[in-house]
């Protein structure tokens, strides 16, 4: 049932292989590929860090197409280039993964895929279900461990957002991004395939098992001012990545887009600025000290519970869509922003080890290690906040709303997170001003107000955000058709109540006559 080193080639086989020997000999791939000089900026290498770079690009494009108001999926989707640079990615994916199994990588499109896997609800016009890879040779594996649909999560990076769902094929949530995607999918080794493989015992992938009782997937360095968003690996991933930090280009800003409706990158992107700890330097040697310590003596408890629902494992879809924002559509900031970043960095090393545990976040229990480190961050963003930074207040507002933040208790949490992000709206962060109308919709946080949701929707959409202002034209058409409906309608009985009076009046004159 199940695809071997040994299975005939199929078509997708040959065109995943086309694809690669053309873009290593540096031919141009039939049909045309949008973004081929970025991705060879990316260090194609076949590694796992190699992906980060990837999403970091997915990313910055998506930034830019909502800058530019390019960001269309439907219409994207037609041009062959991106549909080829989208198949690119989810071709190098599926290689990278495989490498991972030491397997050979095996695609099928949808045909193939409905006679092996008769179980799978495939849509027959959706791009991001008409193929996928199986990378693991091992016969007795299920399709849930050796079947992935690469391009789900680089959709889902793409053009995601809280009223465009990625409904993975095999359940659960579509990863955002491909180092997620792939990471989650990694084989389990065991001592003697560590040794084999030339990493220490010590540091082998930790089992399921193992997951329940230690965080130590969190890459949290001495300090938060150290923590580097690139540096996400966990201890394994990091024996088996060659690429250091160091070694890791700077990603590109993207400019405008050509006359062949593709963007640019452009070659040059200023430092950032490193500012020093607004901390004593007594206070910062004893949050560095309790940081330094080793994390893999810090056990987790959690008790056995049934697997739950995917809508409980990780935040609200809001929540993780205003994260999504804080990363793709750019607000100018007066202030703070490389402290924000640095704090956001550690927070979304948590959200990435959250995502990993098959329970709710509630049950997730973290070391006084990773506590405190978390704590510094959301006491940094405070600090950035209270200076102006609406990135940081928005992200703080998050985890109070969460009633994961720095309130005392659930309901001073919950009138903080609002204060953030009202502030923030206030302040014209289109991002926050749709937050607070879905808030307003919802009546999270606030009293239900139909007409304030819509008020904070409109000021969003004036402020450039694209998904609002479609829904406020959405909205206006839809205004347009009932008010134009009920025209029609008050035509209708006039011309009904006129044809009723003539017939009255010819009724009384054969009466009369």
């Amino acid at each position: 049932m199940y695809a071997s080193s040994a299975s005939p080639l199929t078509p997708f086989d040959y065109i995943a292989a086309g694809y690669w020997q053309d873009f290593l000999a540096g031919r141009a791939i039939a049909g045309g590929i949008a973004y081929e000089t970025e991705l060879r900026d990316c260090l194609l290498d076949e590694s796992l860090a190699s992906l980060q770079r990837i999403d970091t690009l997915l990313s910055k494009i998506r930034r830019e197409m909502i800058k530019v108001g390019q960001w269309d999926e439907a219409s994207l989707l037609i041009d062959e280039r991106y549909r080829n640079f989208m198949m690119f990615l989810a071709f190098y994916a599926g290689r990278v993964l495989a490498q991972q199994w030491q397997s050979t990588s095996h695609w099928y499109g949808q045909f193939e895929l409905h006679k092996r896997y008769p179980e799978l609800s495939l849509i027959a016009d959706d791009f991001y279900q008409h193929m996928a890879v199986i990378y693991c040779d091992d016969a007795g594996a299920s399709a849930d461990t050796s079947l992935f649909f690469a391009l789900e999560p680089i959709g889902l990076r793409l053009f995601g957002h809280i009223d465009r769902q990625f409904e993975a094929v095999q359940g659960g949530q579509v990863a955002s991004g491909l180092y997620q995607a792939v990471s989650a999918r990694l084989p389990k080794l065991n001592d003697s395939q560590a040794v084999e493989l030339g990493i220490p015992a010590t540091v082998a992938q930790i089992t399921p098992s193992h997951l329940k009782h230690a965080d130590t997937d969190i890459n949290i360095g001495s300090n938060i001012e150290n923590v580097k968003a690139v540096d996400m690996h966990t201890p394994l991933e990091k024996q088996w990545v060659n690429d250091t930090p160091a070694a890791i280009p700077k990603p590109k800003i993207l400019s405008q887009p050509n006359s062949q409706s593709q963007l640019v990158l452009s070659k040059e992107e200023p430092p950032i600025e490193q500012v020093k700890p607004v901390e004593s330097a007594a206070s910062e040697q004893a949050i560095s000290s309790q940081l330094s310590k080793p994390l893999s003596n810090q056990p987790l408890t959690s008790s056995e519970s049934p697997a739950p629902s995917s809508k409980d494992l990780s935040m609200p879809e809001m929540f993780t869509q205003l994260r999504i924002e804080l990363e793709t559509i750019e607000v100018v900031q007066t202030s703070g922003q490389t402290e924000y970043q640095q704090a956001s960095d550690v927070l979304e090393q948590f959200e990435q080890h959250i995502a990993k545990q098959n329970k709710p976040r509630s049950q997730i229990v973290f070391s006084e290690n990773h506590l405190a480190a978390k704590k510094q961050a959301l006491l940094k963003l405070q600090e950035v906040a209270r200076a102006g930074n609406t990135a940081a207040m928005l992200r703080l507002a998050i985890y109070e709303l969460l009633d994961e933040g720095i309130a005392a208790d659930k309901n001073a949490a919950t009138e903080s997170g609002t204060a953030w992000v009202k502030q923030a709206a206030s302040k014209n962060d289109s991002r926050a001003q749709r937050l607070l109308s879905k808030m307003f919709y919802q009546g999270l946080g606030v009293a239900q107000d139909i007409d304030n949701g819509k008020y904070w929707l409109e000021q969003a959409a004036e402020n450039g955000h694209m998904e609002a202002a479609k829904i406020v034209e959405q909205w206006q058409q839809a205004q347009a058709l009932i008010t134009t409906q009920k025209q029609e309608q008050h035509s209708i009985k006039r011309y009904q109540l006129l044809f009723a009076a003539v017939i009255v009046v010819a009724l009384l004159i054969l009466i009369i006559v």
